[in-house]
């Protein structure tokens, strides 16, 4: 059985309180901008714990296709960083796939749906 609360519970229960009691509570405005910008880190934190494993494991996915690499059996985590530094050793070397562009934009857009989601839906 889970533990409660969550990782992703607490993580969103500081948030909750940084943005609605210490932000909406205060009058120095100072002091509401870093409860604001706190909040949006936890809010960051809390959508890459939750898209961790998943966006990693599309990552080195990708970036297998891409390169033609057989799975390593790493940690998706760590096979991503490992693909990811031979991507870039080809590419210095001139020897990048042709479809590299489109794959390096498919990981961001991963990446961009933790740290600002609104950014891939057009509202800024």
């Amino acid at each position: 059985m889970p533990d409660r609360p969550t990782a992703l519970e607490l993580l969103e229960a500081v948030r909750g309180f940084l943005d609605t009691e210490v932000a909406k509570g205060t009058s120095d405005p100072r002091l509401r901008f870093r409860a604001l910008v706190a909040a949006n880190a936890l809010s960051i934190a809390a959508r890459e714990l939750a898209l961790d494993e998943t966006s990693s494991s599309a990552e080195a996915r990708t970036l297998r296709e891409l390169l033609g690499e057989a799975p390593s059996g790493a940690p998706p985590a760590d096979e991503a960083r490992a693909l990811s530094s031979e991507l870039c050793r080809r590419i210095r070397a001139g020897t990048a796939p042709r479809e590299t562009v489109a794959a390096v934009r498919r990981i961001v857009e991963g990446k961009l749906a933790a740290a600002s989601p609104r950014y891939l839906s057009g509202k800024r």
